[in-house]
């Protein structure tokens, strides 16, 4: 019985569907940024996006429907909740290194533009969406299935608007001159918030496929290990949150 199970999940397509999903999602990025090309970017972006959310989809499937947890979820997530911690600290590396090497100058790299408040409702806004995932995670250990479903599109709902929010913020910043490699600061605060938001929009995907599962029934309470796992990571881009709006707008904003 086992070995029929290993044989199985050993010659399945989904994961060779991703990976697909992911090259593509390069080479959307090199026709983007490289080669200039825009409608290649379309095309493939398009294309990249179809990959993505087959292959994960038919992967959460096969294994809610045919697969077991083995119990190294947890272990699984806290490993990469580490590694995700040695990126941002090599992030916050550069960022002082940066501050202490050029504080004497510092003053004039801090674009008037900065809105400090905003940094204040953005932690609002991320953290009240910490709040609205416990919710659904004890709605659903609860067996209320269509109440946690509604916390976690909240979830999804306020984590997008964090995500919709720091982007016009760069939009301005940048129309006003305050863009990557301008100074040190610019290459510092764009790296910090840009890296931490792409751990949200992680996150966020990680949702549509957890809202996608619950909704189809296929999660039991028994096998909820994907829910806590997201959970937790969300939690975890919460926290560094706060560490990224102290560095970026705290320490570096104000002279």
């Amino acid at each position: 019985m086992d070995t029929a199970h290993a044989a199985h999940h050993e010659t399945s397509r989904w994961p060779l569907v991703t990976g697909a999903g992911v090259l593509l999602t390069a080479l959307t990025l090199l026709a983007a940024a490289q080669w200039k090309l825009s409608l290649a970017t379309v095309v493939l972006a398009g294309v990249a996006v179809a990959f993505l959310a087959v292959g994960v989809a038919g992967w959460a499937h096969e294994f809610f429907t045919e697969g077991k947890e083995e119990g190294l979820g947890p272990v699984a997530v806290v490993a990469f909740i580490v590694s995700e911690v040695i990126i941002f600290g090599t992030m916050f590396a550069a960022f002082w290194a940066a501050r202490i090497g050029q504080a004497d100058q510092w003053a004039s790299f801090v674009p008037p533009g900065l809105d400090l408040s905003l940094a204040f409702w953005l932690t609002i806004i991320l953290w009240a969406s910490s709040a609205t995932i416990v919710v659904a995670e004890r709605a659903f250990e609860r067996g209320e299935r269509a109440r946690a479903l509604t916390w976690l599109a909240a979830t999804f709902v306020l984590g997008a608007l964090f995500v919709a929010l720091h982007m016009n913020e760069w939009a301005h910043l940048a129309a006003a001159g305050f863009r990557i490699g301008v100074n040190s600061y610019a290459s510092t605060f764009y790296g910090l918030t840009g890296v931490h938001t792409s751990h949200v929009i992680v996150g966020l995907l990680i949702q549509l496929v957890l809202f996608w599962v619950v909704a189809r029934g296929l999660m039991t309470r028994e096998r909820a290990t994907l829910f806590r796992g997201t959970s937790l990571y969300w939690h975890f881009v919460d926290i560094m949150w706060l560490m990224v709006a102290a560095n970026a707008y705290l320490i570096g904003g104000v002279v």
